[in-house]
C-alpha cells in the first residue's frame, strides 16, 4: 500500500494536501522509503486537441492518414530502447503518457519538423491566423 501527497512550496512555506502523520498511520507495519519528486501535470486536453488538429492538417496536405502521422512522430521523437526477453528493441512511446512539459517539447519538435521537412506551417493558439487554421481543419476529422 502506498500513499501519495502533494507538497507545495511557496515563499518558503511548505503546504501538504494531507496530514503526513495521518498518511503514515494508514500504512502497514514495515519499512518504507519516502521519495520527493517534482510534480508535473499530465498533458492537457488542449495540447492533445492541438496535436490532432495539426495531424489533420498534415493529413490533408500530404494525403497521409493522421493516425500514421501520429505514429510516425511518436516513433521519431518518443522512441526508446527496451530489453525484452534479453533482446534490445526499439519501442515507440505514446503521447498519452507525457506530462505538460514533455508534450510541449513533442509539439515543438513536430512543428519544426513539419516546417522543415514538409513545408507546412503549424500555428500555435496565440498566433494571428490560428482561428482561420481551426476553421480550415477542425471539422475535417
Amino acid at each position: 500500500m502506498s500513499q501519495t501527497a502533494i507538497l507545495v512550496k511557496e515563499k518558503g512555506v511548505v503546504r501538504i494536501d494531507k496530514p503526513f502523520d495521518f498518511m503514515c498511520s494508514q500504512l502497514r507495519n514495515g519499512r518504507y522509503k519516502v521519495t520527493i519528486e517534482r510534480y508535473t501535470e499530465p498533458r492537457t486536453i488542449s495540447q492533445n486537441a492541438l496535436m490532432w488538429l495539426w495531424f489533420t492538417c498534415i493529413e490533408q496536405e500530404t494525403g497521409t492518414d493522421k493516425q500514421d502521422v501520429h505514429d510516425y512522430y511518436c516513433n521519431l521523437f518518443l522512441r526508446r530502447m527496451a530489453v525484452i526477453n534479453g533482446k534490445e528493441t526499439v519501442i515507440a512511446g505514446s503521447t498519452s503518457r507525457l506530462n505538460t512539459l514533455q508534450m510541449t517539447d513533442f509539439l515543438n519538435k513536430v512543428k519544426a519538423d513539419a516546417a522543415t521537412e514538409l513545408g507546412i506551417s503549424l500555428p500555435l493558439p496565440d498566433d494571428l491566423y490560428y482561428q482561420e487554421f481551426i476553421n480550415e481543419y477542425k471539422y475535417r476529422r
